[in-house]
């Protein structure tokens, strides 16, 4: 199996990893088919750990390659670090004032972008959860395509243990969407559904990632910090208000640290 994976294109591996993170939201979703609701606390927990591995990704995996590979190119390190990480921020910043969604903690009449109220609840949340997948796909797509470039700080093992560490934190975004929807009376099948669509954004973003370094590789420090930067956002502006916003925030604390640990280890020791 590893063997087949080695001896595929930079975007069919980005397509294979994305597709595992993918589903691990459907794994997610499906719990809708064993229970109504989740403890609210366990849920807390869980948000707390995908919050903690995606900072943890977003400096191991990305912007620590960045910053090796400007500095390799003779330039600043710091500078495309900065630029792009701002750039990230700001891109989803921007998207999420005009996208229309719901964070799955808010009522309908808290919904957020252009003319949300407009928009069925269930379309809110999915929307809601694919905005936040984009730059977790771009990552994986960037990760890979930073290997096909040939940079010499590029890992296939960092970019898998990336993907594997974007798939763990996964699991509960599809909880996040598919819990609410079953609560408000929506069919077990039709919540799992909405659900996991939410991931299907990441492995379209991937191959976006995959392509745009590999065609433009001086991009590719800018990329890794943009979708960085992008990640830092949905963290601060989501899942950690999110993880707290039900008094659990000692728990949903200790859990954030242990995800940064896990995948500070999966990057270190893998990549």
């Amino acid at each position: 199996m590893i063997d087949f994976f080695l001896d595929q294109h930079p975007i069919a591996q980005a397509l294979i990893a994305t597709c595992f993170t993918w589903g691990m939201t459907a794994l997610g979703a499906a719990l809708v088919f064993t229970t109504k609701t989740l403890n609210q606390k366990l849920l807390d927990g869980m948000l707390g750990f995908a919050g903690g591995v995606m900072i943890a990704a977003s400096f191991w995996s990305l912007l620590s390659p960045a910053l090796d590979m400007a500095e390799a190119d003779g330039i600043p390190a710091w500078i495309p670090a900065a630029v792009g990480f701002l750039l990230g921020g700001f891109f989803l910043w921007g998207i999420d004032k005009i996208l229309p969604h719901l964070h799955p903690t808010s009522p309908v009449g808290e919904a957020e972008g252009i003319h949300p109220n407009k928009k069925r609840r269930s379309t809110l949340l999915v929307l809601a959860i694919t905005l936040h997948n984009i730059p977790e796909g771009l990552a994986v797509g960037v990760a890979f395509g930073a290997i096909a470039a040939g940079f010499p700080s590029a890992s296939l093992a960092g970019a898998i243990a990336l993907g594997i560490g974007i798939g763990i934190q996964n699991f509960p975004e599809g909880v996040a969407v598919s819990m609410p929807l079953r609560r408000d009376g929506m069919s077990r099948r039709k919540s799992f559904m909405y659900g996991q669509f939410s991931g299907m954004v990441e492995p379209i973003s991937a191959v976006i990632g995959v392509m745009a370094v590999t065609l433009i590789e001086p991009l590719l420090p800018y990329a890794l910090s943009f979708a960085a930067g992008a990640m830092i956002f949905v963290v601060a502006e989501e899942v950690i208000p999110g993880s707290q916003e039900e008094g659990n925030k000692d728990l949903a604390s200790m859990t954030l640290m242990i995800g940064f640990t896990v995948m500070m280890i999966l990057d270190v020791a893998l990549g």
